[in-house]
Formats: structure tokens, sequence, C-alpha cells
């Protein structure tokens, strides 16, 4: 008789009992490629404001040169690398639980988004990414008239 284990929440489970093996995961593309697209992936909130949208990256230890933003074709980009610290011993023991290496997200932008005015600021290891919402179109009614 074999027995069958069914966990229906496996990732959950998993991100328990080694949170910090799945944060160092390398993110592949599909395909199998080789090359890794992210090393890891920052955490991020997006909140919508009366006349803005502004994402938040969390980003400790990237310096604010080492991150690229850029838009193409309604999609907003965040990429970088976080660099390992050099001042290693070569006795003794390390546990590294940060995650280093690049970065890359993706998001969709609205139809409301203004794409050419946004703006990002770095400060304490947060990014800030101000993206301004278009000024509403304001419908006008064309009245028909008779002939």
């Amino acid at each position: 008789m074999n027995i069958t284990t069914i966990e229906p929440y496996g990732l959950f489970g998993l991100l328990n009992r080694h949170p910090v093996s799945l944060a160092q995961r390398r993110f592949r593309p599909a395909g199998g490629s080789e090359q890794p697209v992210a090393d890891w992936i920052p955490a991020v909130d997006i909140v919508e404001e009366k006349e803005r949208f502004v994402l938040r990256a969390d980003l400790p230890g990237v310096a604010a040169d080492a991150i690229d933003i850029h838009t193409d074709k309604g999609v907003l980009s965040i990429s970088g690398e976080r660099h390992s610290e050099s001042d290693r011993q070569e006795n003794g023991s390390h546990r590294l639980e940060r995650v280093t290496g690049r970065f890359n997200r993706r998001f969709s932008l609205p139809e409301t988004a203004d794409a050419d005015n946004i703006s990002a600021r770095c400060s304490n290891g947060t990014l800030e990414v101000a993206i301004p919402k278009l000024p509403e179109i304001q419908h006008r009614r064309i009245t028909v008239e008779a002939a």
C-alpha cells in the first residue's frame, strides 16, 4: 500500500520551513535558459492616490546608481544589482542570509498613467517611484441640428 501526502498549502509550508532557501533561488525564464533573469525579487507596495500612483520597493543595500528604471510600451521595469560585502575573513564561520545579485520587476502601467513624467527617489533603502495620472478627459456632448 502506497502512502501519499497531500499538502494543499505546499508553498506556504515551504516558506515556513525554508524561508532562506526559497529567497535564494534563481528565477529563470520559461524555456529552460541557463541565465537567470533575477537572483532575488524585492518586495513592492503600490498605492493609488488622487493624482498619482506610488510604487515603493524595499532595496536595502542597493546604491541609487545601481538601479535602472525605464518604461516601454506601457510597462515599467525596475532592475539593478546588490553586491556582496567583500570584507569576508578566510578563517572562521559565516552565515549569510541576505541575498545578493540581480533583481528585476515589471509592472503594467494603467492607461491613466503619465509615463512621460515619472519620477523616482531612493532614501534609506526604499525606492519610491511616483507615476502621475493624466488629467481626466472631459467628455463633450455634441448636439445634432435638424436640416
